[in-house]
């Protein structure tokens, strides 16, 4: 970064006040960053940044009143500018993969390092994707999952769901979840499947007695 660069703009977001003033501390230390604001939950990040602009959003997942994953998919539905970069104690299949297909530019552990996290927020800046080592084995493992495993119990829900012809809308309302997580369900039973469609999953589903 040159020196007379414009700093990288950021928005901070999770529900807890004593990680937002960590991060906003860290990221004001050192020259190349500016904080424009902070947010609290999901619902907040959205109005935040639509009204900010801010060039990345450090963005924590699981916060009452509105997560992460939704956030992120209400951002890339209005075509924000910001790159999204999850920030997150958690690295579980059911958090990571939903975050990335909502639209997350990279995905961090709370756990990174200072400089870790510096140089991760400048890669988001430039829209490099940017996964810890963690999270990116499991991607990996996610995607090369072996076609013939077993439903898990939300996928066989899913596919239940899917057989009654519901809308993935109408899925993430009736189980509580978000549409993207739907959408990595989906995904994940039709690997297993070995299937392109949901015509096609749900015809497998009859066939292997998985749908009564």
């Amino acid at each position: 970064m040159t020196a007379d660069a414009a700093p990288i703009s950021l928005l901070i977001v999770d529900d807890h006040p004593v990680v937002r003033d960590g991060l906003r501390g860290m990221f004001e230390s050192v020259p190349g960053f500016v904080v424009l604001g902070e947010a609290s939950n999901g619902v907040e990040a959205v109005a935040r940044a639509t009204a900010l602009d801010p060039d990345v959003i450090l963005m924590d997942l699981r916060m009452p009143g509105g997560g992460g994953v939704d956030a992120i998919a209400e951002l890339t539905r209005r075509g924000a500018r910001a790159k999204v970069l999850v920030l997150t104690t958690y690295d579980t299949d059911t958090d990571t993969l939903p975050a990335i297909e909502a639209g997350a530019t990279g995905y961090l552990l709370k756990d990174a390092p200072r400089d870790e996290l510096f140089t991760a927020v400048r890669a988001a800046a430039e829209g490099r994707t940017v996964l810890s080592p963690a999270v990116a084995t499991r991607l990996v493992s996610a995607v090369r999952t072996p076609a013939g495993g077993p439903l898990s119990t939300r996928e066989r829900e899913v596919l239940a769901l899917v057989a009654k012809g519901t809308s993935n809308r109408e899925i993430a309302r009736v189980l509580f979840i978000s549409e993207a997580t739907v959408k990595t369900h989906l995904t994940h039973l039709y690997a297993k499947l070995g299937v392109n469609d949901r015509a096609a999953a749900v015809a497998v589903g009859y066939e292997r007695g998985i749908l009564g």
